[in-house]
């Protein structure tokens, strides 16, 4: 371990149980080496509600730490090591944008209900709550749109494009009656005859990491690899999705790999951190392979350096607020979510 990990060691063990650092896993391993505990969207969100600690540091993308303090105690505070860490596909969606495409469905018909992916800012999980809908995240979309079903209304699913048709086609909705919403075109490029034969709309936003994966890279892994196991994340282009062997959420894709028999190969469609992490844990049992190298570069902003900074000094700028009626209205969206 390096000066800079050992100096980490040594402000967390002052803190003590004071602190908590959350590491999604597409971190890379030096940052993920001093997290205390490791997960996806929804175990990040799972972990800050439940926190006890006086400050939790979130090794993520702002939308994860903005989830974090909407979701942690009034007396916690929230930090981010990197405050330019933000997600592009969150930002393809705003809240007036969205406003004006919910006025759109609503005048074509009354039964919409929002399905907001988690990797969204928390103003569109407030305007989501606000309208009675749920956040979701890739391993739990189906459940979640399943119940927008059960209530006799129809899934306005944003903003991620690509897990919206997975999880539509997942639920037996032809494609045909699932309608996209392109925010930038007039009326989201939609008849109101569109909206009404629609069985789901779903918001033109997609992931840069996961767009990556394309048809022909499955098949040239299939010539190549024959006996390969192909698995990707939901938020990869359906028509590629429906080639591999199977998608699923990080921890679903965590659970595959662990699952797979002595002598395997499995090649993964997700961000490359988490790959090679697979792969060197399991060495000698199984090859774990990545469909092509794909970098989350906005988690890559965060590292050992301007965690250390942050841990040393905490700087106002890196603490995540939200205006307590934002909260509490992505509250309730996060809240539904995770009673489902």
């Amino acid at each position: 371990m390096d000066d800079v990990g050992r100096e980490i060691d040594a402000v967390r063990s002052e803190w003590g149980p004071r602190l908590l650092i959350l590491g999604h896993y597409y971190q890379r391993a030096s940052v993920l080496r001093h997290a205390d505990a490791i997960g996806d969207s929804l175990e990040l969100a799972r972990r800050a509600a439940a926190a006890q600690a006086e400050r939790i540091v979130l090794c993520g993308v702002r939308f994860m730490a903005e989830s974090a303090a909407v979701l942690a105690a009034r007396r916690q505070a929230v930090y981010l090591p990197e405050t330019s860490a933000g997600c592009p596909m969150a930002e393809m969606a705003d809240v007036p944008q969205v406003e004006a495409a919910w006025a759109r469905l609503r005048a074509a018909g009354d039964d919409w209900l929002p399905v907001v992916y988690v990797n969204s800012s928390v103003g569109i999980k407030a305007w989501c709550g606000r309208q009675g809908g749920s956040t979701c995240t890739s391993s739990n979309a189906e459940r979640v749109v399943r119940w927008v079903g059960a209530q006799g209304r129809r899934p306005f699913f944003l903003p991620d494009e690509h897990l919206g048709r997975n999880t539509a086609a997942d639920l037996g909705i032809p494609a045909e009656r699932v309608a996209v919403y392109d925010p930038r075109r007039e009326g989201g490029g939609l008849t109101p005859e569109a909206v009404r034969r629609a069985q789901m709309v779903v918001w033109q936003g997609f992931c840069l990491v996961h767009t990556a994966f394309t048809e022909d890279r499955i098949r040239e892994v299939r010539a190549r690899l024959p006996a390969a196991r192909i698995i990707v994340h939901p938020e990869t282009p359906m028509a590629t999705a429906r080639l591999a062997d199977a998608r699923g959420s990080t921890a679903q894709i965590i659970r595959y790999v662990e699952s797979a028999p002595d002598g395997a190969v499995v090649v993964i469609g997700t961000e490359v951190n988490l790959v090679e992490r697979l792969a060197e844990a399991q060495q000698g049992r199984i090859v774990v392979k990545a469909l092509q190298p794909s970098v989350c570069a906005n988690m890559a902003k965060t590292n050992v350096h301007n965690m250390l900074d942050l841990l040393r000094n905490w700087p106002p700028d890196n603490r995540v607020t939200v205006a307590p009626d934002t909260a509490g209205d992505a509250r309730r969206a996060l809240e539904r979510m995770l009673a489902l």
